[in-house]
């Protein structure tokens, strides 16, 4: 399958953003605001389908307001409106939107959107929201904190009234994944997933996260960037009779004769409204995801007489359990990574001491080494492409304002990933551009440590991320620094590069279980000065020499920059580690490649001597 791509970041939706279009669509909105008779308007980052990228057709958020990252939500009132964002987007959201109309706040630190939206809407005022881009968690939380302040209700949309040129909703084909790649039929999975539903004493469950529909029914598909999503929405009940509903626009003949015999389960998303109703019917008990489906979706099976059973989405913690084909394609795919990486870091290491190498140029050299495999896909998430203080925005996004040219001595921080049909990818390196000062060797020397301490690690069966989580900071915490993110997040195999309910930070405290796949990424960040991170890819095992234990295995294949390293920081087995791992890399990756860049992956992973 060639590899399709999408343009560099600097070329995407997000450079587009102007600020000078956000004082028009405020009027237009607060016209529109005015003549549902509401005081107020909420408009989130998020689709339906909670997704971390939307598709142009539902980028609203960006549309009204120019802000492009992948969280955060607006609060629009008639003379004041307020953006509120994460602390991963202070400098970005107010380059991006108009800050003389729109507030910018981040959340945190008892600053939350229910506390602030009495500043924005009057008070005993009506604050209007779309019922399919929230989910019943959201609303009863903000129905409790602005009781008897603000009243909320549910609307259409307003933005899209003023969205004159919107573009159409995604209609890319659907593509059956093969039981080889995924290592158990889709039939497999609804059994499962219908003893499920019994152990709840639920009839049926409703499905709209892209990547629970797409692992379940095993399929694939290119509705939103960076991800193999079919956006739709899906039901199942416990006695397995499953209904997909998607975009009609996908539902040529064509297309449904090429995904049979799927397609006799497949309808226009135009009838789900109507399968709600018959899902909800005579009393039925429906299993309903609070913290990720629409409102809508609660109040439609409400209103049909259902009962809600209001449980996590059944799919997602068996999905994170990856099975023996999926870890294979998994290996694969960083294997292959592996061979792209090592190109890469043999080029910017012969071309950064130039003085004349951007943070573009990186990015789109990456992508290219990247566009040789054929199995390629997609980049897994816009890459991060740091030069010296840029590096140290934990989640910089270079554009062709913003683009800086990487001065010799500095650091660069490229965080990248792929979509390759065997697997997804997720991985960052740190480079040395000439020689680095002792605080940056001392740093990264530490956040190695961490890295090495995870990856090292042994722990017993029930045993969370959170609780993991402190091993990885120990050593910067030994010189009174830290970083403000978490360890690690979950990995879907050939799906979403952040895939939950499991990771590594004090917030996730499900116990790991083999087959899961986490990202083991610490880090340290010098604001105004330089970025340091470390990321591997590692998947949870059964420990082969403590019965009752758990361990990693280490999935990414890429030498880590011996430059930056302090030795006198390091402990034998942390050296041990480090020369294996540095061996294994030489092993599997140097057969595939020739020239230079092999003779360059010889020097890169030699061994630490003592």
């Amino acid at each position: 399958m060639p590899a399709t791509f999408p343009p560099a970041i600097f070329q995407s939706f997000a450079e587009k953003s102007d600020p000078a279009n956000v004082a028009p669509r405020l009027q237009a909105l607060r016209a529109q605001m005015s003549q549902a008779g509401v005081d107020g308007f909420l408009i989130p980052r998020a689709d339906a389908h909670r997704g971390e990228s939307v598709p142009p057709s539902e980028a609203r958020l960006a549309y009204v307001t120019g802000f492009t990252g992948s969280a955060g939500v607006a609060v629009i009132g008639p003379e004041r409106a307020a953006l509120f964002i994460d602390s991963r987007y202070t400098l970005q959201a107010p380059a991006q939107t108009d800050t003389t109309l729109v507030d910018v706040i981040e959340i945190g630190q008892g600053t939350t959107l229910g506390t602030e939206i009495g500043n924005y809407v009057p008070a005993n005022g009506v604050l209007a929201y779309d019922p399919w881009l929230h989910t019943p968690a959201e609303i009863r939380e903000l129905t409790e904190r602005l009781a008897g302040r603000v009243t909320l209700r549910p609307v259409a949309n307003l933005v899209d009234a003023i969205w004159t040129d919107r573009p159409a909703p995604p209609n890319a084909p659907i593509t059956l994944r093969s039981d080889n790649l995924t290592g158990k039929s889709s039939a497999g999975k609804l059994e499962d997933l219908a003893t499920a539903l019994q152990a709840e004493g639920a009839d049926a469950v409703v499905l709209n996260l892209p990547e629970s529909i797409c692992w379940l029914l095993n399929i694939r598909g290119s509705d939103v960037p960076n991800a193999p999503f079919v956006l739709g929405y899906a039901t199942v009940d416990k006695d397995r009779n499953v209904a997909l509903y998607v975009d009609g626009a996908k539902l040529t003949p064509e297309r449904l004769a090429a995904i049979r015999p799927l397609a006799d389960l497949v309808h226009p998303v135009a009838e789900f409204p109507a399968a709600l109703e018959a899902l909800g019917g005579a009393g039925k008990r429906v299993l309903v995801d609070p913290a990720t489906a629409p409102e809508a979706v609660a109040a439609a099976l409400k209103a049909a007489g259902a009962t809600l059973v209001e449980k996590r989405d059944p799919v997602l913690l068996p999905k994170s359990r990856k099975n023996e084909a999926e870890l294979a394609g998994m290996r694969e795919a960083h294997k292959l990574d592996g061979i792209a990486l090592a190109k890469f870091l043999a080029w910017f290491a012969q071309s950064a001491p130039t003085g004349t190498l951007t943070e573009i140029a990186i990015v789109t050299a990456l992508e290219a080494f990247r566009r040789e495999e054929p199995t390629c896909l997609d980049a897994s998430f816009d890459t991060i492409s740091g030069a010296g203080p840029n590096g140290a925005i934990v989640h910089y996004r270079v554009t062709e304002k913003t683009n800086r040219t990487l001065a010799p001595g500095e650091l660069m921080l490229v965080d990248s990933g792929a979509q390759y049909l065997s697997g997804t990818t997720d991985i960052t390196r740190t480079m040395a551009c000439g020689p680095a000062t002792d605080e940056q060797r001392d740093r990264f020397t530490r956040v190695l440590k961490g890295m090495i301490a995870i990856s090292m690690a042994r722990f017993p069966k029930g045993t969370s991320g959170a609780q993991i989580d402190v091993l990885a900071r120990q050593f910067l915490w030994q010189a009174g620094v830290t970083y403000n993110h978490g360890t690690g997040h979950g990995v879907g195999a050939a799906l979403s590069v952040h895939e939950g309910p499991i990771g590594i930070s004090s917030r996730y405290t499900l116990p790991l279980e083999p087959g899961m796949v986490l990202s083991n990424e610490p880090g340290y960040y010098k604001s105004g000065e330089y970025g340091i991170r470390i990321e591997n890819l590692l998947a949870v095992r059964d420990s082969a020499v403590a019965p009752g234990f758990l361990e990693f295995e280490t999935l990414t294949l890429v030498p880590i920059d011996r430059q930056l390293i302090d030795e006198t920081l390091l402990l034998p087995p942390e050296r041990a580690w480090l020369n294996t791992y540095h061996a294994r890399v030489r092993t599997e990756i140097s057969p595939h490649l020739t020239g230079e860049v092999r003779t360059w992956l010889e020097a890169a992973t030699a061994p630490l001597t003592d």
